[in-house]
């Protein structure tokens, strides 16, 4: 190490998770990679549970008004909440991808613009299912 500093050879360290968040600043880009993976492990992992509320709400009248009395839960709206996020973020996120993979937005420039279009978009229309959701409107 001394030899490295001796010579003014960069010297290159170890990123740890602390470091991440005071001293590097991640551009729009890989903030939208990350949350397009988490999005799309949370849509995974919750599966199951629309897939239950779908089956509750096409079965019967009675499984319907069974789906309702679950949704009108406050706990369940914030978890809805979080899926169309999920959700609208996951597939914008995908439509962006795929104008890249036609290499469409590829230079540093636009790629940001985009992402940040990625991540306005989808805040914009998650807000507008929450105030449906909750109902505003």
């Amino acid at each position: 190490m001394r030899e490295a500093a001796k010579k003014g050879r960069p010297e290159f360290r170890n990123v740890g998770i602390g470091d991440i968040t005071g001293k590097y600043r991640m551009p729009p880009s890989a903030i939208v990679s990350i949350l397009h993976r988490v999005s799309g492990a949370g849509l995974f992992l919750f599966l199951p549970f629309t897939l239950y509320l779908l089956q509750e709400s096409l079965r019967s009248e009675i499984s319907f008004a069974h789906f309702a009395g679950i949704v009108d839960n406050v706990f369940v709206k914030i978890i809805l909440l979080g899926l169309s996020w999920a959700y609208l973020h996951h597939f914008i996120a995908g439509v962006r991808h795929l104008f890249m993979d036609n290499h469409l937005a590829l230079d540093k420039d636009a790629a940001q613009k985009t992402a940040r279009w990625v991540l306005v978009g989808s805040l914009v229309l998650t807000a507008l299912v929450g105030l449906k959701l909750f109902g505003v409107f």
